[in-house]
């Protein structure tokens, strides 16, 4: 998606906590030869205003800026959702500055869990999307660029340059259409099940905070000079997998495999741990 929108020398505008700035391996520099601007927003949010004040004058000492990325939600801000209001507000800067609009969308699904607005109402929206089958929807594998026909064809051509194309991927795609037709309604027991452990954790004398759970996404910051690395270790001995986020934070997310056995099990634990 961002090697469809720029060309080497252009800028990418997004928030400093991207999937695609952090975990990507420096994979807008090295495909798409593209510098970035970072905003600070609020877990991973920015609004239009502070777009509006880091697009840069056409100025042949400057990139020129060319493409917004918005994650929804967002990975390393605790499953953030954005304000569809605010990303409309945003939509109207590039329009008014000729930029591409394109979403991460890799947990698209669980910002349109218990949301009023609909998958159609973001296409409408955004010039590209990515979606993945493979988180919360439960497929084995997938990830797909939706746009409109023009972008996607664009989009072929620049996937085959990458060696991204695949052959016999019939199956896979049979699982990415039955997750989209019977995984999606139950994100929301995800949701619920993250709250039920959030509010859980909260009671623990070793979790100095936690960011807001507003999905299926939890991040907690221990206390004093206990580390992810030890946590982790005690949780893995009780079958109970998590990830680091830092040397005192953790994340820990809800998904397809994880019913309400599973978390009465975690909270259990976590309450014997010291």
């Amino acid at each position: 998606g961002i090697k469809l929108h720029t060309q080497p020398g252009d800028e990418v505008i997004c928030d400093a906590l991207s999937h695609i700035y952090l975990y990507e391996g420096g994979g807008i520099a090295f495909n798409s030869g593209a510098s970035v601007r970072l905003l600070h927003g609020n877990y991973g949010r920015f609004t239009a205003a502070e777009l509006r004040k880091n697009i840069n004058d056409d100025n042949v000492h400057f990139p020129a800026s060319r493409l917004v990325c918005i994650e929804n939600t967002v990975n390393k801000g605790g499953g953030a959702r954005w304000n569809f209001s605010e990303l409309d507000k945003i939509r109207e800067v590039c329009s008014m500055h000729k930029l591409a609009y394109h979403l991460d969308g890799a947990r698209l699904f669980n910002a349109l869990a218990g949301s009023r607005e609909t998958a159609k109402d973001y296409g409408a929206m955004f010039d590209t999307i990515s979606i993945c089958l493979s988180k919360g929807l439960g497929a084995p594998v997938g990830s797909l660029l939706v746009g409109s026909t023009a972008s996607i064809s664009e989009a072929r051509r620049v996937r085959k340059r990458l060696g991204g194309g695949m052959r016999q991927a019939g199956l896979l795609a049979a699982a990415g259409l039955y997750a989209l037709d019977h995984h999606v309604s139950r994100l929301k027991e995800d949701h619920r099940r993250a709250k039920r452990l959030a509010e859980a954790l909260t009671a623990l004398p070793y979790i100095a905070s936690l960011m807001p759970v507003r999905t299926n996404i939890i991040i907690l910051t221990l206390v004093g000079d206990r580390t992810a690395g030890s946590f982790l270790e005690q949780l893995r001995a009780h079958g109970i997998i998590a990830a680091g986020f830092g040397p005192q934070m953790v994340r820990m997310v809800t998904h397809l495999d994880v019913d309400d056995v599973a978390i009465e099990r975690t909270i259990h634990t976590l309450q014997q741990l010291t």
